[in-house]
């Protein structure tokens, strides 16, 4: 079997390696996620204002088809938060909640975002996510997790309000909480509570009435399956529903359907910047968790197969009546930590979720919708991160900026606008920052051969030469900025004699940073000054050694920094110290 095939289907190499030990680890961690996603996937699906069905559909075929093509060996690929509330927001745009024209138009949003990752894969483009900043992502996701919990509060409130910025949500809270259903609150209130303790006590509690530390972290983690089956009881038992108590109602009992996805190009094209945005999103996030876990075993991830894998996945949520999913945070970390081995573990959890979707769906008929909110709440909180503005306020400006900027978008123009708005603050701070490089004056550190700021070291510096060290690549945005900080520098001092450009941060000249450098040539040779080169790296030699523009320096390109020191100055030179 080729080594290009294994590549391309992962599960051709550790399936050929699959052993007892194997089966046990990954069996014992599917029936664990498995509880923890059947509540989960129902939230989610409502969420993006879906069926709750819908969320355990999405949950079976892809999870299968990641196990295939994917690389990891514990992500685990289903709904998550955020891209069920861009999916929400998007279809939201194109079609009413409850029509069929919005479950058609998910199923299209998932064949879109399947085909976008599908070909970035193919062209191995991988590389792309790192364009989206962690300050923007993170600003993102805690604006997401607010607009999330905010959304949900209506169903904790047994009341009606829509919106998709925060002011809206809040708006239409204010206008109708005193329409608030007691019932449902008492039930919304009390499972938050509960879910919280689950998070941060129930394990402490378990532990210290004699359980083991395994039995409590698995039982922990079955917490929310627990606040399901009490609440259900409760509304099944005390008709709670006649008491205006929101309920799932009737969810169909059986395997995922075969669904076509609508190839309207009206609908593709209104539907296609938002795939793009959901696709990009979602690989960012699976990625960062793929990666981390991947990271504890010491084993490699593929981001241009990880495309491909996410692509098949939301290809198969498409044909089986689901919507965009991705790799999640929270199930893939107790898929881990649960003992997963290899991403049979993921098979095994859609056999267990294909079970519950063919056998279990009428035990959840009363399933409160309350309870399916307070679910959400608890578990998008934990991606709230206020921090960050208080971190990159106090480690740079810029990094703020964008994070505040996402924020405040998100929050007050929805989640597209926030994320494109964040993406390009990142752009335009990025030029910013690069349209003045950091430049130095330097000097050598007596003693050595080492080159450093003369405004911040005690170093040896000539009145005749001077050395600026530029610790950025040269490009169109700051070839200008360069070229007019030469100029003023030789203008301030009379006694210079040689310029030299230092080059160790340089990675790249572009053609109008090349014609910066040629226009200061022919300047300082008219004043009567060598321009010099040091320490340029190999592959900008090589490019500039296909110009004119060796052949006409009016100086010389030094090995290295110290060389130029060596040839260019006077015998006595003076410490900027003293």
């Amino acid at each position: 079997m080729s080594s290009g095939l294994r590549r391309h289907v992962p599960i051709l190499d550790w399936g050929r390696r699959y052993d007892r030990n194997d089966l046990a680890g990954d069996g014992l961690a599917a029936l664990i996620v498995t509880i923890m996603l059947i509540p989960q996937s129902l939230a989610y699906a409502l969420l993006a204002g879906l069926p709750a069905e819908a969320g355990i559909y999405a949950s079976i075929l892809p999870i299968v088809l990641y196990a295939i093509f994917g690389t990891s060996r514990s992500l685990a690929v289903g709904p998550v938060a955020v891209v069920s509330l861009l999916t929400a927001s998007a279809v939201g745009e194109v079609a009413a909640q409850g029509t069929a024209g919005y479950a058609a138009a998910a199923l299209t949003l998932a064949a879109l975002s399947g085909v976008i990752l599908l070909l970035l894969g193919a062209l191995r483009l991988g590389f792309l996510a790192n364009f989206l900043s962690h300050p923007v992502i993170a600003g993102f996701i805690t604006a997401s997790g607010i607009l999330i919990a905010a959304s949900q509060l209506r169903h904790l409130l047994g009341i009606e309000a829509g919106g998709h910025t925060l002011i809206e949500m809040v708006t239409g809270l204010l206008v109708n909480i005193g329409a608030t259903n007691l019932p449902t609150l008492a039930i919304g209130l009390a499972a938050t509570a509960f879910l919280f303790w689950v998070r941060r006590g129930m394990t402490p509690a378990l532990r210290g009435a004699g359980l083991s530390a395994t039995a409590a972290a698995t039982l922990t983690k079955a917490g929310p399956v627990l606040a399901v089956v009490v609440t259900t009881a409760l509304v099944w038992k005390l008709s709670l529903d006649a008491a205006g108590v929101a309920i799932v109602g009737d969810v169909p009992r059986g395997l995922p359907p075969f669904t076509v996805p609508t190839a309207s190009p009206d609908l593709i094209r209104q539907l296609l910047v938002p795939a793009i945005l959901i696709s990009v999103i979602g690989f960012v996030e699976s990625i960062s968790v793929a990666q981390t876990l991947a990271a504890r075993r010491r084993e490699r991830i593929d981001p241009d197969q990880e495309l491909i894998g996410l692509g098949a996945a939301n290809l198969g949520a498409a044909f089986t009546g689901g919507y965009p999913v991705t790799g999640g945070f929270s199930r893939s970390v107790v898929n881990d930590d649960a003992g997963a081995r290899t991403p049979a573990a993921g098979v095994y959890t859609a056999i267990g979720l294909a079970f519950a979707a063919a056998f279990l769906t009428p035990l959840i008929q009363y399933l409160p919708q309350a309870t399916l909110a307070a679910t959400i709440i608890v578990a998008v909180l934990g991606l709230v991160d206020l921090s960050i503005l208080r971190r990159t306020w106090t480690y740079a400006k810029a990094d703020f900026v964008a994070v505040a900027v996402t924020i405040l978008a998100t929050l007050g123009a929805g989640v597209e606008i926030g994320v494109a708005t964040g993406i390009g603050v990142s752009l335009v701070l990025h030029l910013v920052k690069t349209a003045k490089p950091h430049v130095a004056v330097v000097g050598l550190v007596p003693g050595t051969q080492h080159f450093r700021n003369v405004d911040r070291h005690a170093v040896a510096t000539d009145p005749g030469l001077l050395t600026i060290r530029v610790d950025e690549s040269l490009y169109f945005v700051n070839a200008r900025f360069l070229e007019t900080l030469i100029q003023d520098r030789v203008s301030e001092s009379g006694s210079i004699s040689n310029v030299v450009l230092m080059c160790p941060a340089v990675n790249e000249i572009d053609f109008s940073a090349l014609e910066s450098l040629e226009a200061v040539n022919r300047r300082l040779r008219d004043l009567g000054i060598g321009f010099h080169l040091s320490e340029v790296k190999g592959p900008v030699m090589d490019r500039l050694a296909r110009t004119h523009f060796l052949d006409e320096l009016n100086g010389r390109v030094f090995l290295s920094q110290y060389d130029a020191w060596t040839e260019l100055v006077r015998p006595a030179p003076r410490s900027a110290a003293e």
